[in-house]
């Protein structure tokens, strides 16, 4: 017969411990091959987001210049309507009959006619626009060859460390979930957000010259026997970090400087006798 699994929550303070200290060891692995890869992943996230951004903006600025010619064309029909209606109108000045008739004929020339002058002023207008928008479009094409030139670069660069070290961060993954199944629910949770507010990363850690090895406060002498004890789990009071002994990490102790005050000499006072 199989032998049945162990409940990780009948483990005893140093099984439990131990699994902490597996699971940390490979966990800390993991992010020195991470630390190898530098700032890279997000150099190349941040490119990525560039570029997507000035594709973005490119195709905004091309939606524009195709909107603006549309308003040329429209301003060029609206001139040749204008014109043709000045032209009819100015033949109907030959043929009017009274001074109501020739005053109205020539306020609508007159309006038409600055009707022709506000639609050449906004081609102009929309020219300028056109000329601006492809001016930044030719600059943002070439920006956007530069920066993929750069991405591309920094792609392959992330792709060689990655692949120097994939074989083995997928080793210590495997590990890694290997041991977390024997550590009760509640406690990894606890060791997750432990590490997760420590900068380095650090859920347990080993006590050493009589200081926390996450936060190096001192640690009392008590504390530090209960440590060793391996009776319960001890968190440090400073860090909240999981404190274990050296010995159980399989670390040689370092012990803490003493601290050797000066001594101070004593004056010997010779008194001398006085001869009566």
């Amino acid at each position: 017969m199989a032998k049945e699994k162990k409940d990780p929550a009948e483990f005893s303070v140093e099984e439990k411990l131990k699994n902490l200290y597996q699971l940390q060891t490979m966990l800390t692995e993991i992010d020195k091959i991470k630390t190898l890869r530098g700032e890279l992943p997000l150099e190349v996230q941040d490119l990525e987001d560039e570029i997507e951004g000035l594709k973005t903006r490119m195709e905004r600025l091309t939606s524009e210049v195709d909107e603006l010619k549309a308003q040329v064309v429209e301003r060029r029909g609206d001139i040749n309507e204008a014109e043709s209606l000045i032209a009819r109108y100015k033949e109907q000045l030959e043929n009017v009959r009274n001074n109501r008739e020739y005053d109205t004929l020539t306020k609508e020339i007159e309006f038409q006619s600055l009707e022709v002058e506000l639609a050449n002023k906004k081609i102009r207008e929309a020219n300028e626009a056109i000329k601006h928008h492809n001016e930044q479009i030719t600059e943002g094409r070439a920006l956007i060859a530069e920066r993929t030139e750069d991405l591309d670069a920094k792609k392959i660069e992330l792709d060689d460390i990655i692949s120097e070290t994939r074989q083995e961060e997928e080793r210590l993954r495997e590990k890694a979930k290997s041991v977390e199944v024997n550590i009760e629910p509640r406690l990894l949770s606890s060791f997750k957000r432990i590490r997760k507010n420590s900068r380095n990363g650090l859920a347990v850690v080993v006590v050493q010259r009589d200081a926390c090895g996450g936060c190096f406060n001192k640690i009392p002498p008590q504390r530090q026997l209960d440590v060793r004890m391996r009776k319960k789990i001890i968190v440090c009071e400073y860090c909240g970090r999981i404190m274990v002994d050296p010995e159980f990490a399989g670390i040689k102790a370092v012990a803490a400087a003493a601290d050797e005050k000066p001594k101070k000499k004593r004056s010997i006072r010779r008194v001398a006798k006085t001869e009566e």
